[in-house]
């Protein structure tokens, strides 16, 4: 195991699409930029780059500034490998908060002679900000940059570059995964908000209970919402909680020492509902089928023969009727549990 590394993390992109510097999100109580510093802090020397002084000084890591505006990650490997005490420097973004040491340790066994660099890759991308830059490298990029080449793959096509595939490794994707939009963000939140959606009677109800079943035997805790668009009456008639209500209260609540009910007149928002979830881990939906809350349509031939839901909002389709063919999502057959569920862990990282 190769430990002379140090470790390089970009922190200096503008975050255009996120709206807000990635780099101080949170996830679970702890900003992006310090689960990976501290992720990663057991090699020799840990440097942050970023985009002008005041940022992220109080990391306690050490800070280098660019010189050049606006060109992109090129000049951020540039100052994080000027400024590196090691040979070797493993690079990666701020946004990548589920980068791991071991995968870095991993790669670090792949350092010989024959290479200036050693990058990731797995089936659909090249990973140049999950890759180990040597100091070697200095002034080819130097040269691209007074070039005005930017585009990091031209400066792994100009030196000797090692591509290390993720998928014959023992890691997963969600390792090098890039939180770059408020959607990404919100996916990973807890809890995690998804619907189950369908015209009436399609078999929703069903499908619920058994998703409760998975999630619980991962050891998730689950909350359930109804949405009704009927009118309804939670208490029975006769009881005292129904005589509060018919006397006209606003809210009338039962609890005992094992459970509560609360019942209370007016308009809720769903957000409003998923608050009273408490600290559930998953939170699903039965209905919303307008909604914009990402959601498992139900089509089931008995009732229906076509998709309702916004396609823009699908993460998948249980049914017994819609065809892959004829849909863009990831189409499983009704009863097909472990298949939707995984869909659903997928969707939000997990």
């Amino acid at each position: 195991m190769n430990m002379n590394l140090s470790v390089g993390v970009l922190a200096g992109g503008k975050s255009t699409r996120m709206g807000q510097d990635k780099a101080l999100l949170q996830l679970e109580s702890k900003r992006f930029i310090d689960r990976i510093c501290e992720e990663l802090g057991g090699f020799s020397q840990v440097l942050i780059s970023a985009a002008r002084r005041g940022l992220y000084e109080d990391t306690g890591f050490e800070v280098v500034y660019d010189e050049h505006q606006d060109i992109g990650p090129i000049e951020g490997i540039y100052q994080v490998l000027s400024h590196a005490e090691e040979e070797y420097v493993f690079i990666c973004a701020a946004d990548m908060p589920f980068i791991k040491r071991e995968l870095v340790e991993y790669m670090a066994e792949f350092i010989s002679s024959d290479y200036d660099c050693y990058c990731l890759v797995d089936e659909d991308h090249i990973h140049p900000l999950c890759a180990i830059y040597s100091k070697k490298m200095l002034d080819v990029i130097e040269e691209q940059i007074r070039s005005g080449h930017y585009r990091l793959l031209n400066v792994l096509r100009a030196v000797r570059t090692k591509y290390i595939r993720l998928e014959t490794s023992c890691f997963d994707r969600r390792i090098v995964r890039n939180i770059n939009t408020r959607e990404e963000y919100a996916r990973l939140q807890l809890p995690k908000v998804f619907c189950v959606s369908g015209v009436k009677d399609s078999g929703k109800t069903g499908l619920i209970i058994k998703l409760i079943n998975e999630f619980i035997r991962e050891g998730c805790s689950v909350a359930v919402i109804k949405h009704d668009g009927h009118e309804y009456v939670m208490d029975h008639e006769g009881t005292d909680t129904w005589r509060y209500r018919l006397a006209g209260a606003v809210c009338s609540v039962i609890y005992s020492d094992t459970q509560y009910s609360v019942n209370r007149r007016g308009r809720a928002r769903v957000e409003e509902l998923i608050a009273l979830c408490g600290d559930a881990d998953v939170v699903i939906v039965e209905g919303l089928k307008a909604s914009n809350y990402p959601k498992i349509e139900v089509v089931r031939r008995e009732v229906s023969s076509v998709p309702v839901c916004d396609a823009d909002s699908l993460i998948c389709i249980a049914t017994d009727v819609v065809s892959q063919e004829d849909v863009k999502c990831p189409v499983f057959g009704m009863d097909d549990i472990q298949g939707i569920f995984l869909c659903v862990k997928n969707y939000f990282g997990n």
